[in-house]
């Protein structure tokens, strides 16, 4: 069987929140990421699907939300997409972020080391799991670029996604999807953690595995991770992954257009969902301009006909910030 390019890097994280109105402004107002896009889940015409990024919506930096807030609370446990984490410019950076969070009053723990970067461990109003990285000590592939017009000083801002927290129970069997079928490299293990890495590797292209065989498996629901997209450079990229999944035998959800990029889903461990996805097209597109990305509901083409139907569906919330204007906010009390 040919071989076929590693992934670059983590592309997206999609998660689940109580309230679309309440990440838009945890995100926007606390995290200084972009809201780049005001989209709908395109397999659930009731629920919003909001992607925060970088600047300019650059693969590697988005961060997805749909709003189940009919669902129950995520229920934490083993065998799960159990953190996300972002990445920060240097251990100054860190810092700052610890000054801001106890600002606006999030949990968060006291800075500590994986694998060499130091590293700041938060949650959100859902009790959602994140971490913060320094990329003072960091190589390998580039991150992102602040949000500019955000509150957050640009020298000390969220440029991108940083490592995936895996925790699971049959680390043998995740070892196995990692490096057999997806062809990442494990690098080293610390503790009950091991880190694997893909492409350039660094913080923007790195798994942590926790292994974790004593709690009950996790239970999706708000507060939750629902999968993680791996980044592949195009379309034939993909398609090269997704011959390689059938040539395996792997059940895989096969080609799907996601307007915003191209897809594929594959479960390669129980409870745990992959995708596949391209770093293009992007999110700056015919609906809306760089100016104004994020500020009112979008939708992919084949949707736009149940533009009046989808409104209907969905509770309207503000999300104009091009007539508005975000001090930078220091901390230095």
């Amino acid at each position: 069987m040919n071989e076929v390019k590693q992934f670059k890097g983590i592309h997206h994280v999609t998660a689940i929140t109580s309230s679309a109105e309440k990440i838009y402004k945890f995100y926007t107002e606390v995290l200084g990421l972009r809201l780049v896009k005001k989209n709908v889940n395109q397999d659930d015409l009731s629920t919003y699907h909001l992607f925060f990024a970088d600047d300019r919506g650059n693969p590697g930096t988005d961060m997805t939300f749909f709003d189940f807030n009919e669902s129950a609370a995520h229920q934490k446990g083993t065998n799960d997409i159990s953190r996300t984490s972002f990445r920060v410019p240097n251990d100054e950076a860190l810092k700052y972020w610890e000054k801001r969070l106890t600002y606006y009053t999030v949990k968060q723990d006291n800075i500590l080391t994986h694998f060499g970067k130091q590293v700041l461990y938060f949650e959100d109003f859902d009790k959602q799991q994140y971490a913060i990285f320094s990329d003072e000590k960091n190589t390998g592939i580039g991150s992102g670029e602040p949000w500019y017009k955000g509150p957050v000083p640009n020298e000390y801002a969220i440029t991108g996604l940083g490592p995936i927290f895996l925790k699971v129970q049959f680390e043998e069997m995740m070892e196995n999807a990692l490096v057999k079928v997806m062809q990442m490299q494990k690098v080293a293990s610390e503790h009950n953690f091991t880190l694997f890495e893909m492409g350039e590797g660094g913080n923007g292209a790195s798994v942590i595995v926790e292994k974790d065989d004593t709690s009950q498996s996790a239970r999706q629901g708000y507060g939750g991770v629902h999968h993680v997209a791996f980044r592949v450079e195009d379309k034939e990229h993909l398609d090269a992954w997704e011959n390689r999944f059938n040539q395996l035998g792997l059940t895989n959800s096969g080609f799907i257009d996601r307007f915003y990029f191209k897809a594929v889903y594959i479960r390669l461990y129980p409870n745990i969902l992959f995708e596949l996805s391209t770093e293009g097209p992007g999110f700056i597109d015919d609906q809306e301009a760089y100016e104004v990305l994020g500020e009112t509901l979008t939708l992919p083409p084949h949707l736009r006909n149940k533009r009046e139907y989808v409104e209907t569906q969905l509770p309207h919330f503000d999300t104009i910030r091009s007539t508005k204007n975000f001090e930078k906010e220091y901390f230095n009390q």
